[in-house]
């Protein structure tokens, strides 16, 4: 299992001990977010590199050869996905795509359609925490996928349904402006804990470790 915290992923998991421990059970957590990696930097001094989840997506459907299946998002927008993948990169082996939905009814949907097309590579696009955890818990189900990639709105970058911020307010990691200016209603609460409440718990770690 490989999931992508950023500062929303690390507030939500500073408040809900099963996501947290899901987050720590997992093979590799990479350096989402530019807030991440800055903490890493203020608070144990790690040199972490940043590799955000699209860029991991992208760089997995250039490299690999395995079977992959995209699940999740809203209905049509993996299907997009999986034909622009295609069309950039020709050895890709997309086995099948599938919205889902996390009810009883719709995980035995999302068994049947995984078992049907044995993928080798998962990738969930539910958002989280509801990717990670649906990965901890029903990765078991299928028995042909070896890893499974939590991606958040990977889909919609890939097919274009959401622009993705230019690449220098990425490397400036002033993403996260260009999607409050884009949708502020949307953002604006989501912004609020991944900048303020990260930065407050941030601070308060710091506090603590030079305490004790």
């Amino acid at each position: 299992m490989i999931y992508t915290p950023n500062p929303e992923m690390c507030v939500e998991a500073h408040r809900n001990k099963y996501f947290r421990d899901i987050l720590n059970s997992s093979t590799l957590n990479l350096c989402d977010g530019f807030g991440t990696f800055l903490m890493g930097r203020f608070l144990y001094r790690l040199n972490l590199e940043r590799v955000t989840g699209v860029d991991f997506f992208e760089a997995i459907c250039e490299q690999l050869k395995a079977k992959i299946f995209l699940l999740g998002a809203a209905p049509g927008v993996a299907k997009q996905c999986q034909l622009i993948l295609e069309k950039k990169y020709p050895h890709l082996k997309i086995v099948g795509t599938f919205s889902g939905k996390l009810d009883s009814d719709g995980i035995k949907e999302i068994e049947k359609e995984i078992k049907k097309t044995a993928p080798e590579i998962l990738f969930t696009a539910f958002g989280a925490p509801k990717q990670e955890i649906f990965l901890f818990e029903n990765l078991s189900r299928f028995p042909s996928v070896k890893v499974g990639v939590g991606v958040g709105g990977t889909f919609d970058f890939i097919s274009r349904k959401q622009k993705r911020a230019p690449l220098f307010l990425r490397r400036l990691g002033l993403e996260w402006l260009f999607r409050l200016a884009r949708e502020p209603r949307q953002r604006l609460i989501r912004i609020w804990r991944a900048t303020v409440v990260f930065s407050f718990l941030v601070f308060r770690e710091k506090i603590m470790l030079e305490r004790f």
